[in-house]
């Protein structure tokens, strides 16, 4: 969970991404999985679903794609406020959730969240306390789930990603699930119940994959974050619409190209042939 974000004007080049303005370490750890923590986890997920059954018209697909347990690190697109409840509403279990530090000072949302227990981070940095604590939860089997853009989206469309998600995968070397949210904007979502009518959403889970490849690669990690970074976030847009897939919408149309058989063909391309 990043905040709320201004929509940007149409044509208006994107802003920085946020950062944290001042350092609070004692705020970021990894909650212990005590039988109480569980007990509010399995609440909330509870809460959420009747939630998104009562409040919204939600069309979940892929879900055959999830896997049972961990270690996985959920990684989302970030249109708005329903989004943790629509992605939540939907999991057979309850990831450790990465939170923006600036969520702290709403003090409802700092209750709920450390009721859920999340993982606070300083955004627009290298918060080590955070990716300490994320690592620590891959390491014990556990889900750690983030939205890779950083912020909700300003052009209610995929920005272009960080590189904290590929960090983390890459580090513990574990899989990666990539989700898709539609309709989940704040316009979208509270505009249709200011009017009594429940807003059309959808979430679309796609299959694992893992960046094992590209390690051990010349350069070591750090030359192998933007291209895990890379196929993180074009797994994403590939779930999307093309409306929502922003500046990844041309590298998916170009990835889908190369893929599609030629006019008059009845399957993929030959052997002799390189298929992207």
């Amino acid at each position: 969970m990043t905040g709320p974000t201004p929509r940007l004007p149409e044509g208006e080049p994107l802003p920085p991404k946020p950062v944290t303005q001042g350092y609070w370490p004692e705020r970021t750890r990894l909650p212990r999985l005590t039988r109480g923590l569980r007990w509010r986890r399995r609440l909330l997920q509870g809460l959420a679903r009747l939630l998104v059954r009562l409040l919204t018209r939600c069309e979940a697909r892929g879900l055959e794609h999830i896997p049972p347990q961990g270690p996985l690190l959920l990684t989302v697109n970030h249109l708005g406020d329903a989004d943790a409840l629509v992605v939540l509403a939907h999991l057979p279990w309850q990831p450790d959730v990465l939170a923006a530090m600036e969520l702290y000072d709403i003090k409802p949302v700092r209750w709920l969240l450390n009721a859920y227990g999340a993982i606070w981070v300083h955004r627009g940095r290298p918060d080590r306390r955070a990716l300490k604590a994320a690592l620590q939860a891959l390491e014990e089997g556990r889900v750690v789930a983030l939205a890779p853009e950083g912020r909700q989206s300003v052009t209610r469309s995929l920005e272009p990603g960080t590189e904290g998600a590929a960090f983390l995968a890459l580090k513990a070397r574990v899989p990666v699930l990539p989700v898709a949210l539609t309709g989940t904007e704040d316009e979208n979502v509270f505009g249709h119940l200011k009017r009594g009518r429940r807003p059309k959403v959808s979430v679309t889970f796609g299959p694992p994959f893992t960046l094992d490849d590209l390690l051990p690669a010349e350069g070591g990690l750090r030359q192998a974050l933007p291209v895990g970074t890379e196929r993180i976030m074009l797994a994403i847009a590939r779930l999307l619409p093309p409306r929502y897939q922003g500046v990844y919408r041309a590298r998916v149309a170009a990835q889908r190209d190369q893929t599609s058989p030629l006019p008059g063909s009845h399957g993929p391309p030959s052997s002799g042939a390189a298929a992207a």
